[in-house]
């Protein structure tokens, strides 16, 4: 099976919001899309983005640069909670719909997708701890699988665009941990905030980061620095990944929107290009979902295999992140 078909499959699983789900409407997937054929000379694309509504995310769209902004929020530990991930996989269904809608009437309706954090420390703390926990003990191996791939459905999305042509930046402006990091790195551009941190701390409590980390690491650096880095378990500056290669642009605290939004439009007319090195790219140093899978498979057997005192530390960097929670911060020290 290709992996468009694959991407496809996912499109439309179990795991992807129905469109009566985003929309205040209430009206089914069927009258939704009628609706959107019908109403692409009447509203605007950044109209269709605002009235989107998803309990974890906010869109918003720039007419100007074509620039979709895709923020995390929500309450609590700002990890990938199922439902985090239920409304990012929702947004990609939406954003091929509306994409594919619009460019009958405009051409590259979306040329940049932003995905970034309203937390101002916070990126994305990565895998919900609380969840694995609890699983472990209880020995469900099959939620805990389903829950690992509802994250590479996602990030694969990411990684090939929902193969379309925009350009996907990740913007860090707080701390990106374990599956945070998965997702700036599946990006093809990362601009980060001076003070942010970026790190895979699975080893800490005797696991591995395996949603992706292993196979975009080595396509941008080589094979011993992704698995040196993997093995510390330790934080690394902005400066440190630029130095790497793996952040392009860092600017400092507060300045990170203001960056992004000229980096855009700065690229804007070099976007064609922009955009086929990207694809060819992805091409040349392509990255499977079945090799995605296949790690995945790896990830949920390591992490049944966790001893009590494995499951422990996690409890304690739990409730260390835990101290993130609502803007603020806290020590990630086990």
């Amino acid at each position: 099976m290709s992996d468009k078909v694959e991407w496809k499959t996912i499109e439309t699983g179990a795991n992807f919001a129905s469109a009566s789900g985003l929309t205040a409407s209430g009206k089914t997937e069927t009258e939704f899309s009628r609706q959107e054929n019908a109403s692409v000379a009447e509203v605007s694309l950044s109209k269709k983005f605002a009235s989107v509504h998803l309990e974890s995310l906010d869109l918003e769209y720039d007419e100007d640069t074509k620039a979709l902004w895709v923020f995390m929020k929500g309450r609590g530990r700002p990890c990938f909670s199922p439902e985090l991930l239920g409304d990012l996989a929702g947004a990609q269904v939406v954003i091929k719909r509306l994409y594919e809608t619009y460019k009958r009437a405009m051409p590259e309706p979306i040329r940049y997708n932003v995905i970034a954090s309203r937390n101002p420390h916070i990126y994305n703390l990565g895998g919900d701890l609380g969840l694995f926990i609890d699983l472990i003990k209880r020995g469900d191996r099959s939620a805990l699988e389903k829950y690992a791939v509802d994250c590479i459905d996602v990030v694969y999305g990411n990684a090939v665009s929902l193969d379309l042509p925009y350009i996907t930046i990740g913007l860090v402006q707080g701390d990106a941990l374990g599956g945070g990091f998965e997702t700036a790195l599946s990006c093809d551009v990362i601009i980060a905030e001076r003070q942010a941190k970026f790190g895979l701390p699975e080893v800490l409590f005797n696991l591995f980061p395996g949603m992706g980390a292993y196979s975009f690491l080595c396509r941008k650096v080589d094979g011993h620095r992704a698995e040196e880095m993997m093995l510390s378990g330790r934080l690394y500056s902005a400066e440190e990944l630029q130095e790497l290669g793996l952040v392009d642009l860092v600017v400092d605290e507060g300045q990170g929107v203001a960056a992004t939004q000229d980096y855009i439009q700065k690229n804007g007319r070099k976007y064609n290009a922009h955009s086929a090195i990207y694809r060819s790219g992805r091409a040349v140093q392509a990255i499977t979902y079945k090799e995605l899978r296949q790690v995945v498979d790896i990830w949920v057997e390591a992490a049944m295999q966790l001893s009590p005192s494995d499951l422990r530390k996690m409890e304690r960097l739990t409730k260390a992140q835990n101290r993130f929670e609502s803007g603020g911060r806290g020590t990630l020290a086990l």
